[in-house]
């Protein structure tokens, strides 16, 4: 697990601590994407949205969801996944930064989630092939989540914030983890 960091100070958020990872899958089928979410922290002072039936669902980064950006290596173009508590998620594919943002689908998402006082984990398993439109021998990742408290106040966590005046999961120098197929 890679340890996400807040932009800007955390002070004064129940939130102890972040963490992701991503993994590629080659078993007998077609190669999977599983990325694992930790959230440690007192839930109570969260807004964690409930357990719904899962789906598409638009404006996920606007509350508690975890991220991650997909892309070959050196590439322009590249696919951002968002997944929500709720189960519910999105998944986007850009032709450069911040252009040409068109939604992926059909995308069998399958997302598990376990929460007790102080641990929320969401485990989700996508198919690589369907983020991806062109396989590589490496994949440059970028992992982030937005947190929100019961306050309304957002966080933003991420492997790298490039960008100190504001969060930019989007930023090229985000894909700072690597994956190889």
């Amino acid at each position: 697990m890679h340890l996400l960091h807040a932009h800007g100070d955390p002070a004064g958020l129940p939130i102890e601590r972040v963490e992701a990872s991503l993994q590629l899958e080659k078993g007998d089928g077609p190669a999977a994407l599983v990325v694992r979410f930790r959230l440690v922290g007192d839930l109570a002072q969260l807004a964690i949205p409930p357990r719904g039936p899962g789906g598409r669902a638009e404006g996920l980064w606007r509350h508690t969801c975890f991220e991650f950006f997909v892309r070959p290596r050196a590439a322009a173009d590249y696919s951002e996944v968002n997944l929500a508590p709720s189960t519910e998620w999105a998944a986007y594919a850009f032709s450069a930064y911040r252009a040409g943002m068109r939604p992926i689908g059909p995308v069998s998402a399958q997302i598990d989630v376990a929460a007790s006082a102080h641990l929320l984990t969401l485990v989700a398993t996508l198919p690589l092939a369907s983020l991806v439109h062109e396989a590589a021998a490496t994949y440059e990742v970028a992992l982030s989540a937005v947190i929100e408290a019961r306050s309304g106040t957002l966080s933003y966590w991420a492997l790298a914030h490039p960008d100190p005046q504001r969060p930019d999961f989007h930023h090229p120098e985000s894909f700072v983890h690597e994956m190889r197929h």
